[in-house]
């Protein structure tokens, strides 16, 4: 199986998942393309640059200067700033788990978690099952405190202004913060503990106001928590997806556009909107669907019953094509619709 990743991906470094992407592919469980390229390490935003459809996405340079700068602020000298902030005691433990391999990282938060006394533990390295495959993940920071359970940290480096922030940027930070605490609960799960140890109550810690004094709110996940389970179980198995491809087809980012484009179209996309803020490449897939209901978005293309084209909505609206039985209910809606819109125009 590994081979055969490696081969769809060519020579270049596998890109890790992590929680973004992950909450990005739970969004949207019914595109195989993410779930392939995401499985196989592609790095998205240089395919979609070789096929000429860049577009900005991520942080920028001066955001991540900015959040790493905050993060380095709060763990500096065991944390001390981040102690005052989540009201922890001067005397809690604090463990750096930084081992060199994945292995190594992921064996000593195990063994810590498994012994574990209240302790600020930074650098632990998680796995959660995603589409079949075993994905590492690194939380910012676990507190091991309030009368012993465990809860996720969240730094952040986006600003809370007069007690508000970004609700986008705040419920992304959620799911992604869900992502660990699933995690972490399946991690107890195989060490033999109460998985309910891990709090559902995870800790944002983002700067306040315009400065870079920080300030720390606690998020309830539950809600996030349940919609990521029920999406990652929907998540069609990897292995059979790349089963099913041809033998020789390879997202290899130094092969010529029209040999990239050809392999794409044996993995099927899913496109909505909602991708062009979650996915590198969605202004190619944007392109691809163009012409497609899919591109009007979901509500619309759920509304239509499966009819695939823009151009078939418009005959069936308009009577130039007989609608299949599956169509009829859809084409009486549609035809209704132009008849109000051409009386509301006359």
């Amino acid at each position: 199986m590994q081979n055969r990743l490696d081969d769809l991906r060519g020579p270049a470094k596998a890109k890790r998942h992590n929680a973004r992407t992950i909450a990005a592919l739970t969004g949207n469980p019914g595109c195989s393309r993410r779930a392939v390229l995401d499985a196989a390490g592609v790095d998205k935003l240089k395919l979609a640059d070789r096929l000429g459809f860049p577009g900005s996405f991520g942080q920028s340079r001066f955001a991540l200067s900015r959040g790493n700068a905050f993060e380095a602020m709060l763990k500096a000298d065991d944390c001390e700033l981040l102690r005052s902030v989540l009201g922890a005691s001067a005397s809690l433990a604090y463990q750096d788990l930084g081992a060199d391999s994945l292995g190594d990282r992921h064996a000593e938060t195990e063994r810590v978690l498994a012994h574990a006394h209240a302790a600020l533990i930074d650098h632990p390295l998680l796995t959660l099952e995603v589409a079949g495959q075993t994905v590492y993940l690194e939380p910012d920071l676990v507190a091991y405190a309030h009368q012993g359970r465990l809860q996720v940290v969240e730094i952040k480096s986006f600003a809370i202004v007069d007690d508000q922030a970004d609700s986008a940027k705040v419920s992304a930070a959620a799911v992604q913060a869900a992502v660990y605490v699933l995690a972490l609960r399946d991690l107890l799960t195989r060490l033999g503990k109460d998985p309910d140890l891990v709090s559902h109550n995870v800790v944002l810690v983002c700067p306040e106001n315009f400065s870079l004094n920080p300030k720390a709110v606690v998020l309830d996940v539950r809600k996030q928590m349940s919609t990521l389970r029920r999406q990652l179980s929907r998540l069609a198995s990897v292995s059979s997806l790349i089963e099913a491809l041809p033998p020789g087809v390879s997202f290899d980012v130094t092969l010529e556009p029209l040999h990239l484009v050809e392999a794409l179209g044996h993995v099927e996309a899913r496109y909505a909107p909602e991708c062009l803020s979650a996915c590198e490449l969605s202004v190619y897939c944007r392109h691809e669907a163009s012409g497609g209901t899919a591109a009007l978005g979901r509500t619309v293309r759920e509304a239509l019953g499966g009819i695939e084209s823009v151009e078939e909505v418009l005959a069936l609206a308009e009577g130039r094509q007989e609608p299949t039985e599956e169509q009829a209910e859809s084409a009486a809606l549609l035809r209704a619709a132009l008849r109000l819109r051409a009386e509301a125009l006359s």
